[in-house]
């Protein structure tokens, strides 16, 4: 039921069937239930040359979603996300639909926090939602949180194995070029710690198709100085496949 409002944006409708729906495309389903979402794109050519992941699907489409699984665990598979919750929250509903109900998301995002270094994880409690997909799935809100059950989860095994790690807010957003100064203040002031784009709507699908998901993403540019700076977060490359790697892991904890 719609319930309406000055700006279409707040119309949450709850009822969970739309006229075209994640189910609808008769898509085979997959053979299990885990997935890791990555996008570093290095990590997966890497994987890929040393037979470490293998291709196992592919979805067709105007822009095809390559699906991998990974050699020596192919109960778990492996994909890039796409960049903005459209089109990475929106496949991640796709691959509900097809059967995954344990989702591992993996990437990087900007600091508002100097102190945070290059390469520290953020375990993501949830995301100020300053985008429009996550709206569709969840009802108005400044913030949304991820299922505590599940984040407390994948807190337990990076405490028993020593994994340093930071965990809080997000700040989700559409417009990389309109990050300004008082904004970047205002949500640092609200207590988030990086800013990305798709933490709010991944984040708004798992809660609104009821399945588990967690996020890891790691500390890249800068935005905290009088100008932006990039910390060279795109070479990390030891830091990206080490994640990767930890998510592999991590897929079976929830």
């Amino acid at each position: 039921m719609i319930e309406r409002n000055p700006a279409p944006i707040l119309e949450f409708d709850d009822v969970p069937v739309a006229k075209l729906n994640p189910g609808d495309f008769g898509s085979v389903p997959f053979d299990t239930d885990r997935l890791v979402i990555t996008f570093f794109p290095e990590v997966l050519d890497a994987l890929l040359s040393e037979g470490a992941i293998l291709p196992c699907r592919q979805i067709p489409g105007e822009n095809p979603v390559q699906l991998y699984a990974f050699a020596d665990r192919p109960d778990i598979l492996i994909t890039l996300g796409q960049v903005g919750c459209p089109a990475c929250a929106g496949n991640l509903d796709l691959f509900n639909a097809m059967g995954i109900r344990r989702a591992v998301f993996c990437g990087g995002a900007g600091v508002l926090d100097k102190t945070i270094e290059v390469g520290r994880l953020l375990l993501v409690d949830g995301a100020i939602r300053d985008e429009g997909f996550s709206y569709h799935y969840f009802a108005p809100s400044r913030v949304i949180y991820n299922r505590p059950e599940d984040t407390e989860k994948i807190a337990r095994y990076l405490d028993a194995h020593d994994i340093p790690y930071l965990r809080g807010l997000t700040w989700t957003t559409d417009a990389i070029f309109r990050e300004t100064a008082d904004r970047i203040a205002l949500r640092r002031a609200e207590g988030a710690k990086m800013v990305e784009m798709e933490q709010a709507g991944c984040i708004a699908v798992a809660r609104f198709r009821n399945f588990s998901y967690a996020a890891l993403i790691y500390g890249g540019d800068d935005l905290t100085g009088q100008e932006w700076s990039s910390r060279s977060w795109r070479s990390r490359k030891g830091i990206r496949y080490d994640l990767v790697a930890l998510c592999k892991k991590l897929a079976d904890e929830l």
